[in-house]
């Protein structure tokens, strides 16, 4: 774990190697990549059985082996423990709720010049989602990739996931069963991804492939990118936690570890203005790294990636930081959250105030925790409906707008060196 004070002479030296620093994965990622697409783009299905043994351990022999029905899901579903039902529902419910916020709408106006302009959203034909099924296997990812798909119209949601030698995780198909997908493959990896986006004998192909996954799954998507649309390139997980001495150094612990957990790549960071507190927080850490059962994962991340920063004043000089950082999650654990939420330019999400904490916004608060990692947050959202819609802009001129507007077009046509442009639009003048 790293330690930086904003009052130290190398400050500006130590917290851009911080900013900038890479924890994805390398170059050799790529290349292994591009041969399992450029196998899965030729080989089909084959491809697929042949990936599914080496990295599952499953064989995919006949239907069964291929698919999860929707009738396993909803025995899942039945089976689960009420109060996992009962939470399931509740997170659907507020998810869905959230992004029908978020539908666009359509437009149709005439401008002063009498052209008729516009536009129509509509979803597009397919979407694919891509659900972990290895190190993790997570229902509430399954939720917040297939309901805003959902909401926005898209009539074939296809879920890929792998099932470790034939094991799939029964709150997965539960979660699953509540989103309403009725199309679920045996399949993961840079594979699934392949398989998606180019389409196999069994396997129909997508306009949209979004989903968190691991290095391999990233990378497929990153390189898939222009053959389907993609969400995100998204890579380790990550939170900032921006919290003054009068938090409970347990919870901010908590809130630290609770990204920490997911990888040893995961980033932590505390930016605080109490160099008291923040030993707190160390030794809170230290303390429930030992009762954790991912304290393994947790503790590599915190020791590599994990870094606390000193400011003097935790008002004026937080925001340029966080804008710096562009981090997944922003935690603000002050007293004046608003204030500072307007200085933030550059977050996947925000958490204001010490009740909300990043993990809340994981499972039931209904904003997506799908987000912008890497620093991405300076030029990305976090997933919406819009990931799923399409945008047809439309134009209608009648004689009297044309001849408006028509002989700009052609002039410009002309200073363009484009004589049929200007052609066609000067045979229509009048």
């Amino acid at each position: 774990m790293q330690q930086l004070s904003t009052l130290d002479p190398d400050f500006e030296q130590r917290f851009a190697r911080v900013v900038n620093a890479r924890r994805e994965a390398d170059g050799d990622v790529g290349g292994v990549v591009q041969d399992i697409l450029r196998t899965v783009k030729t080989g089909g299905d084959d491809a697929l059985v042949k990936y599914t043994q080496r990295y599952d351990g499953y064989a995919l022999i006949d239907d069964a082996d291929w698919k999860i029905t929707p009738e396993r899901c909803a025995e899942a579903y039945e089976q689960i423990d009420a109060d996992l039902r009962d939470a399931l529902n509740l997170s659907a419910t507020r998810i869905r709720a959230y992004h029908e916020d978020q539908l666009p709408r359509n437009r149709d106006y005439t401008d002063d010049a009498g052209v008729r302009l516009g536009a129509i959203w509509r979803p597009v034909d397919a979407a694919g989602l891509y659900v972990p099924g290895g190190r993790a296997a997570y229902p509430s990812s399954l939720l917040m990739n297939a309901i805003p798909a959902r909401v926005a119209g898209v009539e074939r949601v296809v879920v890929v996931t792998p099932t470790p030698k034939g094991n799939s995780n029964p709150l997965v198909l539960a979660a699953a069963h509540v989103a309403g997908i009725d199309e679920i493959w045996r399949v993961g990896g840079a594979q699934a991804v392949g398989a998606l986006a180019y389409g196999t004998e069994k396997i129909a192909p997508v306009d949209v492939i979004t989903g968190p996954g691991n290095a391999y799954v990233a990378e497929a998507k990153r390189q898939l990118f222009g053959v389907v649309g993609i969400d995100m390139v998204a890579g380790p997980s990550e939170i900032l936690v921006v919290a003054d001495g009068e938090n409970d150094p347990d919870w901010t612990a908590a809130d630290l570890l609770s990204q920490a957990e997911h990888d040893p790549s995961s980033q932590s960071i505390l930016i605080t203005d109490d160099a008291g507190y923040a030993r707190m927080v160390e030794d809170c850490i230290s303390l429930q790294l030992t009762q954790l059962s991912t304290g393994k994962t947790a503790k590599a991340s915190w020791d590599d990636h994990g870094v606390i920063i000193l400011v003097n004043d935790i008002e004026s000089e937080a925001p340029a930081l966080i804008n710096r950082l562009a981090a997944e999650h922003v935690e603000l654990a002050i007293k004046d959250p608003e204030a500072m939420l307007l200085k933030i330019r550059h977050a996947g999400s925000v958490f204001l105030g010490r009740m909300t904490p990043e993990a809340v916004g994981d499972y039931v608060a209904g904003p997506n925790h799908v987000l912008p990692t890497g620093r991405r947050a300076r030029f990305s959202s976090g997933l919406s409906v819009l990931d799923f819609m399409k945008r047809t802009s439309f134009i209608a001129l009648d004689d009297g707008a044309f001849n408006t507007i028509g002989p700009a077009a052609a002039a410009l046509a002309h200073a363009e060196g484009l004589p049929a442009h200007a052609k066609s639009v000067e045979l229509r003048i009048k």
